[in-house]
């Protein structure tokens, strides 16, 4: 007989990458290598039409942009909450739910997760975001059921779930040596969480945690809402977006917001869309803009642009210099501009809004700024250099601590115990 294993697995599953961890009893967490020794993978699946497997992770994505026949499917995380979780989408010829989709990719960790113990695990804690979906309770609740449904039926038995930026504290919390109060920043994909929270070694061996939680907020912007907006302004213009036509009007722009966003490009793919697009021909004063928009769409390359602007955005902040969005895949030698500048300026107002929730927090804590110990960073847009930028001049007394950006949540998810 095969008895379940003792102890607790976290997953952190995020709407750009994800990570688990492990932690038996009284034991320390530990990251569970996911791909090869990397202990976090892009929350992706990825339906091979030609050898008519599924692949995961950094394999899906380089599935999908070596041009191999199959559906990529990314910031699933993002449905949750939406009417669209429940319905269905076709990949190689049958049709499936997104939530079906969603349980694929928890199996698949699952699976990984006994490769490394031993036995898969029964006992999860999920993270969560304070707000799945902003101002709306009950879409918010429908989102946490819809990721328990997909969890046991993943099959884990036992399934609870933890607010993410109190599982980055948790982990956090192994690290000091003495008691702080601590405003916790988890910048994701999908979404930005804060906690003022007090934290201590002294601490960690009290049952009930609930009275060091301090305050939590959050809003539903991360970075897929960055790269939607640097896709808009800095590629869509060279496919048509606020170009004036005949008539001196501007282009319908909804096609250039839903190929900006990545879980909705793959609707542009179907016929009826297509024809629509082909419709706005009459609306172009420039022949070639239009071209290169159909080219896109027919050849669907919308997701390699996507993941081009990630690219692109992210050698800009990490090296705080002008670069270039690689657009060859659309047509020989084309680009677009991504410099510091324009980082900052597009993506201010969406800053100020995040940071504005972090300084809300803190003040709903009942606290001024000098009573913080440290402002500690996790989740991987943290790392994005304006953003740091606006968040150090919102608390400039507070010490700015970069934490294990994609794995810090899943650590502390395995200490929750539920």
């Amino acid at each position: 007989m095969q008895y379940p294993l003792a102890g607790t697995l976290g997953i952190d599953f995020g709407t750009s990458n994800s990570a688990m961890s492990w932690a038996s009893p009284h034991g320390l967490s530990r990251l569970i290598p996911l791909e090869g020794d990397a202990v976090s993978m892009p929350t992706a699946v990825f339906f091979n039409a030609e050898d008519h497997l599924t692949h995961f992770g950094r394999d899906a994505v380089a599935q999908y942009l070596a041009g191999t026949e199959g559906r990529l499917l990314r910031s699933l995380k993002s449905l949750l909450g939406s009417p669209l979780i429940n319905e269905n989408t076709e990949v190689n010829h049958r049709s499936i739910s997104f939530l079906e989709i969603v349980t694929t990719f928890l199996v698949e960790l699952r699976e990984r997760a006994a490769q490394t113990l031993g036995s898969a695990p029964e006992r999860v804690v999920m993270g969560r975001p304070v707000h799945f979906v902003d101002d709306d309770a009950e879409r918010d609740a429908m989102a946490q059921a819809s990721l328990l449904e997909a969890a046991q039926a993943a099959g884990f038995r036992e399934v609870s779930f933890q607010l993410e930026p109190i599982a980055a504290a948790l982990d956090h919390e192994r690290r000091l040596d003495r008691e702080a109060v601590v405003l916790i920043v988890d910048i994701g994909g999908g979404t930005s969480d804060f906690t003022v929270v007090r934290l201590g070694p002294q601490r960690m061996a009290l049952a009930d945690r609930s009275g060091d939680v301090l305050a939590t907020t959050g809003v539903h912007i991360g970075g897929t809402d960055f790269d939607h907006r640097l896709s808009l302004e800095q590629v869509m213009p060279l496919l048509g977006y606020r170009q004036l036509g005949p008539q001196g009007r501007e282009v319908p722009s909804r096609v250039f917001f839903d190929l900006s966003t990545w879980h909705l490009i793959q609707w542009l793919y179907v016929p009826r869309a297509i024809s629509q697009a082909q419709a706005l021909r009459v609306n172009y004063s420039d022949a070639r803009l239009h071209e290169r928009l159909m080219r896109v769409l027919r050849e669907k390359h919308g997701h390699h642009i996507a993941h081009e602007v990630e690219l692109a955005k992210i050698r800009c902040s990490m090296a705080d210099a002008d670069t270039t969005v690689d657009l060859s895949i659309v047509e020989a030698a084309l680009t677009a501009p991504l410099g510091t500048a324009a980082l900052h300026e597009h993506l201010d107002d969406l800053l100020q809004r995040t940071v504005a929730c972090a300084r809300e927090c803190v003040q709903r804590a009942g606290l001024r700024d000098h009573q913080l110990d440290a402002v500690y960073l996790t989740g991987g847009s943290s790392a994005l250099r304006p953003f740091q930028e606006t968040l150090r001049a919102a608390f400039p007394s507070v010490p700015l601590i970069e934490g294990d950006l994609f794995g810090g949540v899943a650590s502390g998810l395995a200490y929750s115990r539920g």
